[in-house]
């Protein structure tokens, strides 16, 4: 539009400014996108400074008469940013990986797997979780002596095999609990009741152990200790106690007892709070029938040999008595010539 078609239109009308339109078409076809068409707005020259400060009642527009485009003219044209396809835009998605959550209850089971010690005025962690099919091990047989001096039985069938691949920390931490359940158990005097029988030897604890072991145990319990009874003694504890007699002193050796069968055991102390495992009751069972076996045999062979001896004796005193008679004809007859 020129300055002069401009001029004809601000000469017309009352204000001499264009009537504002009641409606905003929209252009372009349903594919394109929809575009709001502004109002023309009329920039003269010519205005005074009066004529722009005034806001006529003409440009009043009713938002609700405008031909505005419905939601769903929208659904099939996206923000230029935006990708339908995230995936396209990011690749193939990586798999989510949750972070298990920790009750409370776990959380104590947890707790339950490791025990602090005091062992020699130093702290120690035991992992009751490594130990806990051997605990077993150590176990608390009643009282002797009036009630007032602990039983304790060592039961060595329930250590490990010393072919696992964690035996050496199963040790450690079995160590540790052994000499802090002794520490708990015993308040006066007391006694060990060693069960050696029914242990094969890839389950006996070692020199270093046992060595350890005693070197660990407090001053109180070395003095308290008045017996150290082994049941079923082999060549083997016989052989490792010998070799251990250099570090121990001469009163703890003169503790140590040997008892060879349960019925012995039974003489010696009361064993009505004692859990003797099974595979010790049947080793017990099968070293007395041995034994009654044995004995049987030397009685028998000690028969048989004073048989044999009767015998002989007999047969020679027969031997020489029929040489006797023999000769005394003989010997009358030389007399009579």
């Amino acid at each position: 539009m020129d300055l002069a078609s401009e001029s004809k239109m601000n000469s017309e009308g009352g204000e001499g400014r264009p009537v504002p339109p009641t409606s905003l078409p929209l252009q372009g076809g349903p594919s394109q996108r929809k575009k709001l068409s502004a109002p023309r707005i009329s920039l003269s020259l010519d205005q005074s400074e009066d004529d722009l400060g005034e806001t006529p009642d003409d440009l009043d527009i009713n938002v609700d008469d405008l031909d505005t485009p419905d939601e769903g003219d929208y659904t099939d044209h996206e923000m230029d940013w935006e990708d339908p396809n995230p995936a396209s835009r990011t690749g193939p998605s990586e798999p989510s990986y949750s972070i298990p959550t920790y009750s409370a209850e776990e959380e104590r089971q947890d707790g339950k797997l490791w025990r602090t010690v005091v062992i020699g005025e130093q702290e120690h962690r035991i992992n009751m979780k490594v130990i806990e099919p051997y605990m077993r091990v150590i176990s608390h047989g009643g009282y002797y002596s009036n009630g007032v001096n602990a039983i304790i039985v060592f039961a060595a069938c329930f250590l490990p095999d010393s072919d696992r691949e964690e035996y050496h920390d199963i040790m450690e931490n079995l160590f540790l609990y052994v000499i802090s359940t002794l520490e708990l158990m015993v308040a006066e005097d007391y006694m060990i009741v060693y069960l050696n029988g029914a242990t094969p030897h890839r389950r006996m604890p070692g020199l270093g152990w046992l060595k350890k072991c005693y070197q660990m145990i407090d001053r109180r319990l070395k003095k308290n200790l008045k017996s150290f009874i082994i049941l079923h003694p082999s060549w083997f504890i016989r052989t490792i106690l010998a070799v251990t007699k250099p570090f121990i002193s001469t009163k703890f050796s003169s503790k140590i007892k040997y008892v060879n069968s349960l019925d012995e055991l039974q003489e010696t102390i009361p064993m009505d709070s004692i859990q003797i495992p099974e595979c010790i009751i049947t080793v017990d069972k099968e070293l007395k029938e041995a034994a009654e076996n044995s004995k049987r045999n030397s009685f028998l062979m000690g028969l048989e040999s004073t048989t044999t001896t009767t015998t002989k004796t007999t047969t020679a005193a027969a031997a020489g008595g029929g040489r006797g008679r023999t000769d005394r004809p003989g010997a009358a007859g030389a007399s009579s010539s």
